[in-house]
């Protein structure tokens, strides 16, 4: 008898742990295939299941795919990009004369189709071309893409190579657009398309001339790389946000407020910091994700 009342309150206790589960929102979150889309997306993971929800993270995602799922309901926050939405998902081709109309401008055209960006964070990861420390040291004239582009332009520099990521090479915010602007004439025996880490690693290895890169990214300062001088403003305003869609903020309206604080404390510099404790120390992102949330508090919410 005491065997048969055990195993009911055990099964009593695991059935109620199983509808107190159920009873936690949902919310699906996606990263796209880079070290700063993985630990946002771990860090906003962590930081909502201490607040009472249930979080399932999808990573590795491309763009376009990342998008299609959150357009379609199949995820539910992302942590965009107010450049990338504006120009690959939007088609907007008119320059923004600000970070903060850029904002207001994707904002108003993703509310049409029920994507809802909240406070946005004070960081910005926009494209840069940089050059590993002997050709900035070899060519310490080239300190913009426009001089970097007269220097490919000479007949014995032709064979300098030109890393970039796969992504930005075939995106209509990027190659094709880059080389109008700029006047560039890069042919295929100048590019080299490879992922976004390697790249870095080009850069670092002296493989490679120049190479495409992120302003956020802790590798930066850890390979003494150079970043060129956007002079005729290419690039667009790449400020992140986390983007929510319409039902699901509507039914859960405490997450613009829980996710505010978070934006906020994130700049620049963090950033660089957070990435680089992933990329350069090589720390998961779970731990680096934990360990900023302790510094900064947020592990010490309500549950």
């Amino acid at each position: 008898m005491k065997k048969t009342i055990a195993l009911l309150l055990g099964a009593a206790l695991l059935c109620a742990g199983f509808a107190q589960a159920a009873e936690k929102p949902l919310v699906r979150i996606g990263a796209r295939v880079f070290t700063e889309q993985t630990v946002l997306a771990e860090i906003t993971a962590q930081y909502l299941r201490a607040n009472g929800f249930q979080v399932r993270v999808t990573g590795g995602l491309g763009s376009s795919l990342a998008r299609q799922a959150h357009e379609t309901g199949q995820l539910d926050l992302m942590w965009e990009y107010t450049g990338v939405s504006l120009v690959s998902y939007n088609h907007i081709e008119e320059r923004m004369p600000s970070a903060e109309a850029t904002y207001n401008k994707v904002k108003a055209l993703d509310a049409k189709k029920d994507l809802v960006w909240l406070t946005p964070s004070k960081f910005s990861n926009t494209y840069a071309l940089a050059l590993p420390r002997k050709v900035a040291e070899a060519y310490p004239q080239v300190t913009s893409i426009s001089q970097l582009n007269q220097v490919l332009q000479d007949e014995q520099a032709r064979k300098h190579l030109v890393a970039l990521d796969t992504e930005f090479a075939n995106r209509p915010d990027g190659l094709d657009g880059l080389q109008a602007m700029y006047g560039m004439q890069l042919g295929r025996a100048n590019i080299r398309q490879m992922d976004a880490g390697l790249v870095y690693t080009a850069l670092r290895n002296n493989q490679v001339f120049a190479g495409l890169v992120y302003t956020t990214d802790g590798r930066l300062s850890a390979f003494d790389l150079k970043l060129l001088d956007d002079d005729k403003h290419y690039f667009p305003d790449y400020t992140a946000a986390p983007v929510v869609r319409k039902a699901v903020l509507d039914a859960h309206p405490q997450l613009a407020d829980l996710l505010k604080p978070l934006a906020e404390t994130l700049d620049d510099e963090t950033m660089r910091q957070l990435n680089a404790k992933v990329d350069v120390e090589h720390q998961s992102p779970s731990s680096v994700a934990a360990a900023f949330l302790r510094e900064h508090a947020f592990s010490e919410v309500a549950r």
